[in-house]
């Protein structure tokens, strides 16, 4: 039987009602449902879409910063945004009311540990992405981001690239990692010992398809920077 990853545990000094220990299932069920879907399903579409730039930078426009109404923006910002804010609030609450068990836990402690710091890095490194490449260009330029701006920034600006890269990775091991744990721990859909490591196996080859897919769009972009379009 697998041995619990955390101590994120009550104080057993004092029982819990029955109210807040319903409101804490609650609480936990949502936050792990909404890291899978929309917020994971949407994001493997979204790195899909950003293979576009291998066709043109239309092709990209269209398929990555384009709506086609203000309907749809606000579609997406209340589809993903809002569970993605709910997910980041619940992960941070979770995160300073747990610890790792490294005399226990092993492999999964090494898990933990490596799941609660991609969640930092992507706590970083979405905030600056959704306000560089989302807030940024629609409300204070009123425009939504060119390709020529993005590939030229892969192409000619180190950091930017760096930054994708690594970003890439936390996600990709975020989503693979957090997939287990939705099966798992989140919501028991998977508890015999055969059926946890056939979904140990998914999740790594999740991993590395992810990996591949975001890093083939990293590259597409910075391929179209070497077209030297004009920047709006």
């Amino acid at each position: 039987m697998a041995l619990p990853l955390t101590t994120d545990q009550p104080d057993r000094s004092v029982a819990p009602d029955e109210r807040t220990i319903t409101r804490n299932f609650i609480l936990a069920r949502l936050g792990s449902l909404f890291a899978f879907a929309p917020v994971g399903v949407w994001t493997v579409v979204h790195l899909w879409h950003q293979l576009a730039a291998y066709q043109s930078p239309q092709a990209w426009e269209t398929a990555v910063t384009a709506h086609v109404n203000v309907a749809s923006t606000v579609l997406v910002f209340v589809l993903v945004l809002g569970p993605l804010l709910w997910h980041t609030i619940w992960g941070i609450l979770r995160m300073l009311r747990s610890r790792p068990r490294p005399l226990e836990s092993g492999f999964s402690n090494l898990r933990y540990l490596l799941q609660r710091l991609s969640a930092v890095g992507l706590l970083f490194f979405l905030g600056a992405h959704l306000y560089l490449a989302w807030f940024e260009p629609r409300f204070l330029h009123g425009r939504p981001e060119p390709f020529a701006e993005i590939s030229r920034e892969m192409r000619f600006h180190t950091p930017t690239l760096v930054v994708y890269i690594l970003g890439v990775i936390g996600i990709s091991y975020h989503l693979a990692n957090g997939l287990w744990s939705f099966m798992t721990m989140g919501w028991g859909i998977t508890v015999s010992k055969s059926g946890m490591k056939w979904l140990e196996r998914l999740s790594i080859a999740f991993f590395v398809l992810l990996l591949a897919l975001g890093w083939a769009a990293i590259y597409g972009l910075y391929r179209g920077g070497a077209l030297g379009l004009p920047l709006a």
